[in-house]
């Protein structure tokens, strides 16, 4: 058995599967425990996320349905409160690796099985979305780890995003201007994502490799991130 034993996100699993991996900038993030220097993230999306969450449940509670945009999911009977970090997790024996995430949707059907939602403020561009490799690994890690507890089955996986509008019709839309600022509006678009949670434990696997290398790899041709690093060492 793997001695040292590892937590990696689902998020952060799922670069793995993107098809500019980068070996090298994965196994410093890996040793460095995902804590990279001059990294600033913006709070106003972890904001807008809490606040998407609240309009929906708020919907929920007050008609006992969900906004029309959900309809695509058949008959829907209520949401589940979101489980700790601490409980939402899964300890794969093979590569000896705490999978860790927390979904921002977990909704209830008719039947009691579960559809785990992902939602992003963005631009819907479809399956051409250059990060749809991250999140397809995301929601599964969610259905692989909710299989094994109080959310079996998980019979559904889905992107809601959030666009916002944008466009002359809005801006010019004098109900949108306020005395004490403007409302921006989100359209959603719904994107689902094939449920393979098989494809979970050979990333993990990956993660384990590239982990116990015990020099950096070589990273991939062409990496920015890789050029980026090489001229900040060249400045030392």
């Amino acid at each position: 058995m793997l001695t040292e034993q590892l937590q990696i996100s689902a998020k952060n699993l799922g670069e793995v599967a993107l098809t500019d991996f980068c070996p090298k900038c994965f196994w410093i993030k890996l040793h460095l425990k995902n804590r990279l220097p001059f990294q600033i993230f913006p709070g106003i999306f972890s904001s807008i996320d809490a606040y998407t969450k609240k309009m929906i449940h708020s919907w929920w509670d007050g008609h006992q349905c969900f906004p029309a945009y959900l309809n695509c999911f058949g008959i829907i009977t209520g949401y589940k409160k979101i489980p700790g970090s601490s409980k939402f997790r899964i300890w794969d024996k093979d590569s000896n690796i705490w999978l860790t995430g927390i979904p921002d949707e977990i909704l209830i059907r008719e039947d009691m099985s579960h559809i785990i939602l992902d939602y992003k403020t963005a631009k819907y561009t479809g399956a051409q979305d250059s990060l749809m490799p991250i999140y397809e690994v995301q929601l599964n890690s969610y259905a692989l780890i909710g299989e094994t507890s109080e959310l079996k089955p998980v019979t559904e996986l889905a992107l809601v995003y959030f666009e916002p509008l944008t466009d002359v019709e809005t801006f010019s839309d004098n109900s949108n201007h306020r005395a004490d600022g403007f409302a921006l509006g989100f359209k959603a678009n719904i994107h689902k994502v094939r449920l393979e949670t098989a494809m979970i434990p050979p990333l993990l696997m990956r993660v384990r490799e590239i982990y116990e290398l015990n020099k950096v790899p070589e990273g991939k041709a062409g990496c920015k991130n890789c050029e980026s690093l090489n001229n900040l060492i060249g400045l030392l």
